[in-house]
């Protein structure tokens, strides 16, 4: 059966990237139907862990992924690697007796343990004293019940993930209530503070990179402008000499680096560069999601059956968090960048000719997968191709963000 993957990060305190929830749903022909969740499971651990490539996937992170009861009971998650996965125990499993020897036998082989979108019910003590972390779903619980509840678990020595953290102000909340990890998309929102402008430094940066990505931005013109940059000189050549591209000779010239990489490369390279030096005080996880989405944008592109212009959908998912970048409105930004009008169109949340692209590449990482299935559909591609171009684009962007 076709596995859909997608991650969702969840982030520390100090907004570094502890790990990803996997979201998955098995191929759209059973989308519709209800599948058991030990069918699903099953499929995403198969695929994701043996045919894929967990790496792939996770990036050397953890993988927090989502256990029925029928399969703690059966210890499934012991044939994965302890130091990998974080095991999930769902809101609907019972703290029967079989169920919590499974979870003592599953810690004892050095599995961390979550109780996912917790709520206290009489009985939950023994999970709650197997379990590392517990998960409050800050979208569904009031404020008084969490503070509440983090009160009376402090004493079994749990971590708290604060789940569905979708603004800067309730990850502050749940910052100053103990939290230690935070799920949600609150850092790929602006943080907007009254009377801040952009700095005329970040706004020549930011059309420095809009305009390193229009078709007539010379070859000669991409030299000069890195060539002027230290930092992303040296990063250039560091990039070109990796263990990625296994060059038998150093490369030390930018020049060269150019010719050898080409141009449309380079171009990217620039971006990417640029973007990371905008928001040098923002997650990196945000400018992962724009890369991701870049590349995401670019190969449906080519995949499509609607004529369009891939290298203008790559712009477009490399900007699609610019306004979380600059914390600013996508409103004012937009009158400030060289970017062509369907782009600017697509960022504004306009119906245009390419703003089912982006709205694809938004609902596949966010696992809407219905939503996904119809704007497969508009845009002129089969579905069943997006996991495999998703798969791409997560892979690209976390060898790029070695080099940031």
């Amino acid at each position: 059966m076709e596995v859909y993957v997608a991650r969702q990060p969840i982030l520390g305190k100090n907004r570094t990237t502890y790990g990803y929830e996997l979201l998955f749903r098995g191929g759209m022909t059973n989308a519709f139907p209800d599948i058991d969740g030990d069918t699903a499971t099953s499929s995403v651990l198969s695929n994701s862990f043996f045919s894929i490539g967990m790496e792939q996937i996770i990036g050397g992170k953890k993988a927090l992924i989502n256990f029925t009861q029928e399969l703690l009971v059966k210890k499934v998650p012991m044939i994965f690697p302890n130091k990998k996965i974080v095991v999930e125990v769902l809101e609907d499993v019972e703290p029967a007796e079989d169920v919590i020897a499974a979870c003592k036998r599953i810690k004892d082989g050095g599995f961390d343990l979550a109780l996912d979108d917790f709520f206290y019910k009489s009985g939950m003590e023994p999970l709650i004293e197997l379990a590392k972390i517990i998960k409050i779903d800050f979208m569904a619980t009031p404020i008084d019940e969490i503070r509440e509840m983090v009160n009376q678990l402090s004493k079994y020595g749990v971590i708290f993930l604060a789940e569905k953290v979708e603004t800067y102000e309730e990850f502050r909340q749940a910052v100053d209530m103990g939290f230690e990890y935070f799920q949600g998309y609150f850092f790929s929102r602006p943080e907007i503070m009254k009377g801040k402008d952009v700095s005329p430094s970040k706004l020549t940066l930011m059309q420095i990179v809009a305009e390193a990505n229009k078709p007539d931005f010379s070859f000669d013109k991409l030299e000069k402008l890195i060539s002027q940059d230290v930092s992303i000189s040296y990063k250039l050549l560091r990039y070109i000499n990796s263990a990625y591209f296994r060059r038998l000779q150093e490369i030390s010239s930018i020049k060269r680096a150019i010719a050898m990489l080409g141009e449309r490369e380079v171009r990217r390279f620039i971006s990417l560069m640029g973007l990371a030096k905008l928001a040098d005080d923002k997650p990196d996880e945000l400018i992962r999601a724009s890369v991701i989405k870049a590349r995401l944008c670019e190969l449906i592109g080519k995949n499509s059956a609607n004529k369009v212009d891939a290298s203008e959908l790559f712009t477009l998912g490399l900007f699609s968090c610019i306004d979380a970048i600059m914390d600013d409105s996508m409103e004012h930004l937009m009158g400030n960048l060289p970017l062509s009008e369907n782009i600017k169109s697509a960022l504004l949340g306009k119906d245009g000719k390419l703003s089912d692209f982006i709205n694809l590449a938004r609902s596949y990482e966010s696992g809407d997968w219905e939503g996904m299935q119809q704007k497969a559909k508009n845009v002129g591609i089969e579905d069943e191709k997006i996991p495999e171009l998703y798969l791409d684009a997560v892979g690209w962007a976390d060898t790029l963000a070695n080099f940031q």
